[in-house]
């Protein structure tokens, strides 16, 4: 793990805005305490977590563990139902700053009476009493139901973010399904919490170079926290100029908007259209720097994506925008009423910021962007 902390300071990720290292499941011994309390494996951990903690935060970072609402961890260690209290206060004196709960092990129902909600509350409240007896910020809680019982409608009453769907992995259908899913949430995510995509697959084979970019796009922009899960001692050149996409970060990382972009069309599919294969492909979003909107080619071939910028709710009728690319990182002129993106790439991504330039030219045919209801002063209609 320290290793780990320091490659991520080395590499420039720290620089960039990823400032937590974080321990998932297998930390602990099989067993519990005689007294009951979770035990940190002697061999991987021979140190203990406190001093691990120690050298992590000396290094600029926030640290994390990984525990659950059951009697079990989803690798059979040691789970937190029925000794939340105990587990909040553990974690705590080991000095962790975030908490991974999952969804493992689940107790019968008349152990519990309870449903997701009730089982992640017990820790949730766990961590606020804690806090409030230790005179400490509580513990980042990010809940991992795997989407169960519509987590994005509640979880921000307990928790800072929430996973939304099933585990990912390494292939591009993984991350349609996953794209596909959240494209309906978008609106839970903001400052109070947000969707939680998964960890970051790029660098674990599997992916081509581009669904490694759009696959960074999509998390990123959608406001997910951005995990790397990549042995960083093999990383790649090209995985790393991903990651440290400084356009696309800033987006993720906007301290004024925190609302995650939303589809406006659904492009190959009819709108509001749920296809795990053609996700949506046309989103955008606010942000303080302009308008963000991404381009998603889900096609196996190259594509030619076009759409009338009054498409996005974001965009002033009327008026011009200057179109920056953030993955190019070129500033392409400018552009009226409507914007192609040529020759996107088999699951390709294009990424724009686009922001308002003045007023559109004089003259332009039609004198709506929008054809339907257009209509003069005089009552007269512009129609097709």
């Amino acid at each position: 793990m320290l290793t780990t902390a320091k490659l991520m300071k080395s590499l420039g990720l720290q620089e960039v805005g990823y400032n937590y290292i974080n321990i998932d499941d297998c930390y602990a011994e099989k067993n519990r305490s005689a007294s009951g309390y979770i035990v940190e494996d002697a061999v991987r951990f021979k140190g203990g977590m406190k001093k691990l903690n120690h050298e992590i935060h000396a290094l600029g970072f926030k640290t994390g563990i990984y525990s659950d609402a059951g009697w079990f961890t989803c690798a059979g260690y040691p789970g937190s139902f029925g000794n939340e209290l105990r587990d909040a206060k553990t974690f705590s004196d080991w000095g962790f700053d975030y908490l991974k709960y999952d969804n493992c092990a689940i107790p019968f129902d008349n152990e519990t009476r309870e449903g997701s909600i009730g089982r992640f509350q017990r820790m949730a409240d766990a961590i606020t009493t804690i806090a409030a007896s230790d005179s400490k910020p509580p513990l980042f809680f990010s809940l991992c139901s795997w989407g169960w019982s519509q987590v994005w409608l509640w979880a921000s009453t307990m928790g800072q973010s929430w996973r939304t769907t099933g585990d990912i992995t390494t292939e591009w259908s993984s991350l349609a399904s996953i794209i596909n899913f959240n494209s309906f949430i978008t609106q839970a995510t903001d400052f109070g919490g947000r969707n939680d995509l998964d960890m970051l697959q790029l660098g674990n084979g599997g992916l081509t170079h581009e669904e490694e970019k759009t696959h960074f796009t999509a998390w990123a922009l959608m406001k997910s926290p951005l995990f790397v899960g990549t042995n960083l001692s093999a990383i790649t050149s090209d995985t790393l100029e991903i990651l440290k996409n400084k356009e696309i970060l800033a987006i993720n990382q906007d301290d004024v908007i925190g609302k995650s972009i939303s589809p406006f069309r659904w492009g190959i599919n009819p709108d509001w259209t749920s296809n795990s294969t053609h996700p949506a492909q046309y989103w955008s979003g606010s942000s303080k720097f302009g308008t963000v909107v991404m381009l998603l080619n889900t096609l196996a071939e190259p594509a030619t994506l076009f759409f009338n910028l009054t498409e996005s709710p974001w965009i002033r009728a009327g008026r011009q925008y200057s179109v920056r690319d953030m993955w190019a990182h070129t500033d392409n002129g400018t552009t009226v009423r409507n914007f192609t993106a040529h020759n996107v790439p088999p699951h390709g991504v294009i990424a724009l910021l686009l922001k308002d330039v003045g007023d559109e030219p004089s003259g332009i045919y039609p004198p709506c962007s929008v054809w339907d209801q257009c209509t003069n002063k005089d009552g007269t209609r512009v129609d097709l």
